[in-house]
């Protein structure tokens, strides 16, 4: 059973749309999952849905084909079909599958479906030995800094630097002085890769450096609270107390 690709057209020009769509007709593993008349709504599907790959038109209104992908996280792979060739050389430079140049013939098409595919199809099994690669890993390995990526600079922080780690949905706020930095990671994949003296978790959305706490009041029964050595006051659940009394004793 062949993989299922889904995919997004966006373009607004109605007559391009169902062209895109009559001549997918010929690749059955090709789903279209939605179709976008502008760049704002393309932005917003394709973060909702996360298509293998789009048809992306780059004259739009509102929202250029370009100025939507500068916006965008992880763009997936891209065909752009397009009445302007002066664009070409950009559509290549930001790794653009292919570049169809309306009105664009069937063969011409499929040629262009057939390399997408063929590229999806190399990246997931790259992907599925990266996987097996992973899972044969140890885990318990421990980290000895932090990666975080800024847009397009990597700050590279040292683990003596951060002070607290706060959890904040699917992402984490870095604290180191007067400094924050958001990363997308779990708590729990904090709490499993540092060394736990040196980083305990007091309560289920903070992670705290050993070396910056102050001291451990009771406020009431069962109910604490950590000061540290830069004024800041923290919760302290229950559990994260047994931790530090551990850590402490």
């Amino acid at each position: 059973m062949k993989h299922k690709y889904c995919v997004i057209i966006i373009d607004d020009e109605q007559l391009a749309r169902q062209l895109v769509k009559k001549y997918l007709e010929d690749f059955p593993e090709v789903e279209v999952i939605a179709e976008c008349e502008n760049g704002f709504e393309g932005i917003k599907v394709i973060q909702e849905k996360k298509p293998d790959f789009i048809f992306l038109d780059i004259q739009m209104p509102k929202l250029s084909g370009f100025e939507m992908l500068e916006l965008l996280e992880n763009p997936p792979e891209i065909i752009f079909t397009t009445a302007y060739d002066q664009y070409a050389i950009k559509a290549f430079e930001l790794n653009a599958v292919d570049y169809l140049l309306k009105p664009f013939s069937i063969e011409r098409f499929r040629s262009a479906v057939t390399k997408t595919l063929e590229k999806l199809t190399n990246e997931k099994q790259r992907d599925v030995s990266y996987n097996v690669l992973l899972s044969t890993k140890n885990t318990d390995e421990k980290l000895d800094k932090i990666l975080i990526k800024d847009g397009t600079k990597i700050h590279v922080i040292p683990l003596e630097e951060v002070e607290i780690i706060e959890a904040q949905d699917d992402y984490v706020f870095v604290h180191t002085g007067n400094t924050k930095y958001l990363k997308q990671k779990t708590m729990k994949y904090f709490e499993e890769h540092l060394d736990q003296t040196d980083f305990v978790r007091v309560h289920r959305s903070f992670i705290v450096a050993s070396k910056a706490i102050k001291q451990i009041d009771l406020l009431e029964k069962e109910s604490y609270r950590v000061t540290l050595h830069n004024g800041k006051k923290l919760p302290v659940s229950k559990t994260g107390y047994q931790k530090l009394k551990e850590l402490f004793k």
